[in-house]
């Protein structure tokens, strides 16, 4: 698939049009899934998640020889305001940290057998304050998400997707505001640990956005508060989809990038599962809109795919279970 994406109003016309479960997949699955040695659900979201490799994979049994994490980099013209706890400058050290193996991302992924990509997206060019006129011109909204679009590869067999981006939480928590309603403080938490002061700072910075950019919807909303990385992130999803690749996502940053995707097509989201519950409390409030739950809560709150890429582990688990488990016929074992 190479998507050359030009305007909103093309992704748009993607959204339209998203491929379903896989009907014959599903139903080998749940063949497979009773005659295994245990008692019908006993295994939980485990099973769950079997189910939902079959079925967006499309083949049964599913596979994870391919599994690909992807984080993307951006720098936003509102770190300037004093939302954050480090300096902007602190993205390209990271990314360099990244590149160098010395992240947590680095050990996890190495830890699960996952294939790490890092994409910087302009570091050294800010996207716009979003409290003074749109983040990004519809033109640099477009290249970003097709960035994220091309960073996903035909055989990738599961995605995981994350950011690193110095006050990045800022926009993660106006897209939900503007999406959903509310006071700006109800989706806005401390980031990576700013003061009480910084939070107040912060929430009348969501706040201000918010109001500039009142009427939009979905993708309109994500290119005026976004950033670059959170529109690759989206594009990034898009693309797994129209791959059939399942995607796990990380925590807060990254589900409220997505967030536009489900406002566009209430069933954008269906392939993804959330990997873990943020520590940010706007996390769990924007997973009650998209009627997600996460697959676990450890209070994690670094981004870079860190959770996805933890979650890695559960769902080899699942797919072990399914495809290495004797059935009952196998074991000589009697299932009533």
């Amino acid at each position: 698939m190479n998507t050359s994406i030009s305007s909103v109003a093309h992704i748009r016309t993607l959204l339209e049009s998203l491929p379903g479960e896989d009907a014959v997949a599903t139903a080998a699955w749940a063949v497979r899934e009773p005659q295994l040695t245990k008692p019908a659900g006993s295994l939980g979201r485990l099973e769950d998640l079997g189910r939902w490799l079959s079925a967006w994979q499309g083949r049964h049994p599913p596979r994870l020889d391919r599994v690909c994490a992807r984080v993307f980099a951006g720098n936003h013209g509102v770190a300037a305001l004093g939302v954050s706890a480090f300096p902007p400058e602190v993205t390209a050290q990271m990314v360099a940290n990244f590149q160098h193996g010395g992240a947590a991302i680095n050990q996890l992924c190495q830890t699960f057998g996952t294939e790490l990509q890092v994409i910087s997206l302009e570091l050294d060019r800010p996207t716009a304050d979003f409290t003074q006129g749109p983040a990004m011109g519809e033109g640099e909204f477009a290249a970003a998400f097709q960035a994220g679009m091309a960073a996903v590869p035909d055989d990738c067999d599961l995605l995981c997707v994350g950011e690193m981006g110095i006050g990045n939480t800022t926009p993660a928590a106006a897209i939900p505001c503007a999406l959903y309603g509310g006071e700006a403080g109800f989706w806005t938490g401390r980031g990576t640990g700013i003061d009480n002061d910084g939070l107040d700072r912060k929430t009348q910075v969501v706040a201000a956005g918010v109001a500039r950019h009142q009427g939009l919807t979905g993708l309109d909303i994500l290119r005026c508060l976004g950033g670059r990385e959170l529109a690759a992130m989206a594009g990034a999803v898009l693309a797994a989809r129209l791959k059939r690749v399942p995607v796990l996502l990380d925590g807060y940053v990254c589900t409220a990038a997505v967030a536009p995707l489900a406002a566009e097509n209430p069933k954008a989201l269906d392939h993804c599962v959330v990997a873990h519950a943020s520590a940010e409390p706007g996390h769990r409030r924007l997973m009650e809109r998209l009627n997600k739950q996460p697959l676990f809560d450890l209070g994690l709150r670094l981004g870079e795919a860190s959770g996805a890429a933890l979650a890695v582990g559960v769902v080899r688990a699942a797919l072990a279970c399914h495809t290495g488990m004797a059935t009952f016929a196998e074991a000589g074992v009697s299932d009533s």
